[in-house]
């Protein structure tokens, strides 16, 4: 159980079940994996659970990927939540509106396993660097 607690919470939010299966199976021995099978239920999970990062697929019904990160980072509580999205879209633009709103990393479906786990290894490193390199910068300035 103690090894429970230390794994970080990834939500992996995707219409198809079959995904969610695939990417929570590849995920769950290194993280925690909260499935959601739309947006709105990514929302009400982040009611009760910041997660470490949310991978999220662009394509969904009511409210897309792309409408959940603008959501995500007009709100104080999840603005800093990194996102990584997981899609069949391939066109360079799609790639480009999703960096631009703030995704920290874009993966094309179909995936390989260990790409996924990797690239989630690496943009959680990239993320938890980010405060450490901010308060740096902040000190050198402030002492100079």
């Amino acid at each position: 159980m103690s090894k429970q607690k230390n794994k970080a919470v990834i939500i992996l939010v995707d219409d198809n079940k079959i995904n969610l299966t695939i990417g929570e199976t590849v995920l769950a021995e290194q993280y925690i994996v909260v499935t959601a099978s739309s947006a709105e239920e990514m929302f009400r999970i982040l009611d009760n659970i910041i997660p470490a990062m949310i991978l999220l697929d662009i394509e969904m019904p009511e409210m897309d990927g792309y409408e959940a990160v603008k959501n995500l980072k007009s709100k104080p509580q999840t603005k800093d939540i990194p996102v990584i999205f997981l899609t069949g879209r391939t066109e360079p633009s799609d790639k480009e509106k999703g960096m631009h709103l703030g995704a920290v990393d874009y993966i094309k479906k179909p995936y390989q396993p260990d790409f996924l786990f990797k690239r989630v290894e690496y943009g959680l490193k990239r993320y938890r660097a980010t405060p450490k390199v901010r308060s740096f910068l902040y000190h050198s300035v402030s002492s100079s």
